[in-house]
């Protein structure tokens, strides 16, 4: 039989043999080769303001390992780990801290995006800024990383639908609604509610956003808020840096009722390498460490030095709990389970956590977390729907929305300018 059977593959030119099967390995760096990673958030811009003021002419982006704060952090992201990592296109965040008044919020998001775009400029070979789904096709077929950017928190807007449609046309594509914080206008998952989600202001400029072609990001909002704006949009919807809260408790991921709405809507969550979000232990550790640092400031207040003595005893009798790539995979599969293959996407939060899980400490890691998924038994057409195909059906359909809506005038909220 075994002979017959060779015998059949040789005549048929086929190679029939196990030992031709690809392994795990293979099939992740051919499903990275066919649809390279969509990374849906990187906050390098932040880091550029934070180490260098904005002042980036001696910067070199070729290698940021050495790039290090006064407390030894490096940077996780530069050129060289994004072509190791296969990563084809980079969501930029132009993020700027949701305690800043609104103007000055403003501000610093326009100083934001032109660093990027200078930073971007400075390496025509490698990258170049991407501002629809076709520039991002042309960028692929010239071999370089096309580069989007994306605000991180409604209070970049000052609360204005007449900046917003100024950041869509300064390059911004996509707008998490809020961040840390509240908005005046839409509630935040790690603040105290205040609006029961989105106000009528939050619904309109939704709609807003979907009218101009800018991507509504959830990620950062408070639950309601997130049924609130899939109730409202007409476009997909994206989570750019999120993970299941089934699995892991943190407000800032995605309970499985949402997930749930992501195939109607056509949205997707695009899982995230955040350690704290990811392993329930690591997340719990962070909460004991903060419970115990307020019991310290509290018993031992302007004695600073005690605080500190402290919480290095403390520290040592309590190691951290790190999380993996195992972890990051389980949160996967958990999104598949709920909302299926077509609602997954990849936002690493690189250069916006101090440091990702092990096995995934930079942008450069990413084929091993495709190798494990593979490993799992996701074909390579899963793959390659995980690493940028789903967001760029996102993307084109975005785009398809703002097409049709062509004929619907701006919107002019009553409360624009008095929220």
């Amino acid at each position: 039989m075994l002979r017959r059977f060779a015998t059949a593959c040789a005549v048929a030119g086929l190679i029939c043999s196990p030992l031709a099967a690809q392994t795990a390995e293979e099939t992740a760096l051919a499903a990275l080769e066919a649809a390279p990673v969509w990374d849906g958030h990187n906050d390098v811009p932040i880091q550029l303001r934070a180490r260098f003021a904005n002042q980036i002419g001696d910067f070199d982006f070729e290698h940021t390992d050495q790039v290090k704060t006064e407390e030894g952090d490096a940077m996780q992201t530069d050129l060289a780990r994004l072509r190791a990592g296969r990563v084809g296109v980079q969501w930029w965040s132009v993020y700027v801290p949701a305690a800043v008044d609104e103007p000055r919020a403003v501000q610093m998001t326009m100083e934001q995006i032109d660093v990027m775009k200078r930073l971007i400029a400075r390496y025509p070979e490698d990258m170049t800024l991407a501002l629809t789904a076709d520039e991002v096709e042309a960028a692929r077929a010239q071999g370089r990383i096309a580069g989007m950017l994306g605000m991180e928190g409604g209070h970049s807007i000052g609360s204005s639908l007449a900046v917003l449609r100024q950041m869509y046309d300064l390059g911004a594509r996509y707008m998490t609604l809020t961040h840390s914080k509240n908005t005046p206008w839409a509630d935040s998952a790690t603040d105290d509610p205040e609006h029961d989600g989105l106000t009528d202001f939050g619904k309109d400029l939704v709609r807003e956003m979907n009218r101009i072609g800018m991507v509504v990001d959830l990620s950062h909002v408070s639950e309601k808020t997130m049924m609130d704006a899939l109730d409202v949009s007409r476009a997909p919807v994206i989570f750019s840096h999120s993970s299941a809260r089934a699995i892991n408790g943190h407000a800032r991921n995605v309970p499985d009722a949402v997930l749930r709405r992501l195939p109607e809507n056509g949205g997707i969550i695009m899982v995230t390498a955040v350690p704290g979000f990811l392993s329930e232990d690591a997340r719990v550790w962070n909460a004991q460490r903060d419970a115990e640092e307020a019991r310290l400031k509290a018993l031992w207040q302007g004695q600073p030095d005690a605080v500190e003595a402290g919480m290095k005893a403390w520290d040592e009798a309590n190691p951290y709990p790190p999380a993996n790539i195992s972890d990051m995979a389980d949160h996967i599969d958990h999104v598949r389970q709920i909302a299926g293959i077509d609602a997954i996407g990849i936002g690493g939060d690189y250069d916006g956590i101090p440091a990702g899980p092990v096995g995934l400490e930079d942008v450069s890691t990413y084929p091993a977390l495709f190798t494990e998924l593979a490993r799992r038994g996701y074909s390579q057409e899963d793959l390659e729907k995980i690493s940028s195909r789903n967001m760029m059906r996102v993307m084109r359909a975005v785009e398809a929305t703002s097409a049709a809506m062509a004929d619907v005038p701006p919107y002019e909220n009553p409360s624009d300018n008095e929220v």
